[in-house]
């Protein structure tokens, strides 16, 4: 095929040989099979922000830490510079997340490096060495679902113990090879610790598998996974093979009836002596 323009640096500088075949075309990016050497990997190419689709940014960016002030300054003000920046960390994100993920445990695709606005990683293959499909395109007998469903709660887990959510999980951001399940699609991925979206994109993620996976096994949307995760995270307990039920009890106590009324009644009564002393002031007799 022809040669993209974005991957012929690539080729120039040695990086990969060859360009195979276009794999996919998303709403933040292109994905070629591409010849190094012996192997067969993938190269991700990013589209320019004005050419993506995926919307609110920002929420996912939230957090986000830049380490050189100046570029924080010109990210925060919008210049060119800035936005070229801003650009940048996007792209920096999901490299930066795959080899931090894929030390956690995680099953994710495996980094070699973004290059110039190119990520280029290990291409997920089935049993058959064929580009390994997405969950939506995979008919799954219900314990097979089961199974794959159990993996990716997992998965999950282990992201949030690296201190990740992945923001944007469905059965369209995950791939199926003989193992199971296989992550992708990461360059959204939040910090748990710094955004404050991290509990209703982790509810999200968690939700969205659930329903697709629930639809080959049922008994599976009965689970309430997010909240039993969470708030393990939120106490420090949450471990990478933390033992979960998937069910979650809410802390709910009793109302202190008794109690808020005595406050009511010592509030009134203040109000009422506080009244009878500017009857006071007021009265000549007390003057």
């Amino acid at each position: 095929m022809k040669t993209p323009k974005r991957l012929k640096p690539l080729i120039e500088d040695g990086i990969i040989d060859s360009v195979l075949s276009r794999l996919m075309s998303g709403k933040e990016a292109d994905v070629f099979t591409v010849q190094v050497g012996h192997e067969v990997r993938c190269a991700k190419v990013y589209k320019e922000a004005h050419k993506r689709s995926f919307k609110k940014a920002a929420e996912y960016q939230e957090g986000r830490k830049v380490r050189n002030s100046r570029r924080a300054r010109a990210m925060e003000k919008g210049s060119k510079f800035g936005r070229d920046q801003q650009e940048e960390v996007w792209q920096s994100a999901e490299v930066d997340a795959l080899y931090r993920l894929s030390a956690a445990g995680v099953r994710v695709p495996e980094p070699f490096g973004v290059f110039d606005g190119v990520l280029v990683m290990e291409l997920i293959t089935d049993a058959d060495g064929q580009p390994a499909p997405r969950l939506n395109n995979v008919l799954l007998e219900a314990d097979e679902a089961r199974d794959h469903y159990a993996k990716m709660i997992r998965n999950v887990v282990r992201m949030l113990c690296a201190g990740l959510i992945h923001g944007d999980l469905s059965e369209f951001n995950v791939l199926v090879d003989a193992e199971g399940p296989v992550i992708i699609d990461l360059p959204q991925v939040i910090d748990a610790a710094a955004n404050n979206n991290a509990e209703r994109l982790l509810e999200r993620d968690i939700r969205n598998i659930t329903e697709y996976y629930g639809q080959y096994a049922p008994e599976l949307l009965s689970g309430r996974y997010h909240r039993e995760i969470w708030s393990l995270f939120k106490d420090g307990e949450l471990e990478p093979d933390s033992t979960l039920s998937g069910e979650f009890a809410e802390s709910l106590h009793d109302a202190d009836v008794d109690g808020v009324l005595e406050e009511i009644n010592a509030v009134r009564e203040e109000e009422m002596a506080r009244q009878e002393r500017m009857k006071d002031d007021d009265n000549p007799k007390h003057r």
